[in-house]
């Protein structure tokens, strides 16, 4: 497989993962960081961009959903979308800091956008919350080699 697919590959299972879509980038991430063939900076830089681009995908459904939330076929209760709403204005934008965790981060970043983050803000928070769980899962994997 050529390095521009290596690549590809991994920025497409990273921006699947950061959207409700199942998908795991850290097992792809870390499998190619242990092979030792890649730059680390480069599979962080790339699996960042999509992870974070995947959440900027969320953030726009998250703008556009509020308009389908009283329709018989939407997917989330009422009950379900108005608790989650409270908590984010509970914790306000630095949840966005937890974007990156298992179960809560995809959610979060969706109600962002039904809640009118500024897209800006948004951004520049899940892009601290991104990059800074894949430099630690880099700096795990390789500790272990």
């Amino acid at each position: 497989m050529s390095s521009l697919a290596i690549y590809f590959s991994l920025f497409l299972t990273a921006l699947i993962a950061a959207t409700i879509l199942p998908a795991q980038s850290e097992a792809v991430l870390a499998g190619l960081l242990l092979t030792g063939a890649y730059p680390v900076w480069a599979l962080i830089v790339v699996a960042s961009i999509g992870n974070v681009l995947g959440s900027a995908i969320n953030w726009l459904l998250g703008r556009g959903i509020e308009r389908f939330r009283d329709r018989r076929w939407f997917p989330v209760k009422p009950d379900a979308l108005a608790r989650t709403e409270r908590w984010y204005r509970r914790y306000g934008r630095w949840s966005l800091l937890l974007s990156w965790a298992p179960f809560i981060g995809d959610p979060l970043t969706v109600v962002a956008g039904v809640l009118r983050e500024p897209f800006p803000v948004f951004l520049a928070l899940v892009t601290i919350a991104k990059v800074g769980r894949y430099l630690a899962l880099a700096a795990v994997t390789l500790s272990l080699v």
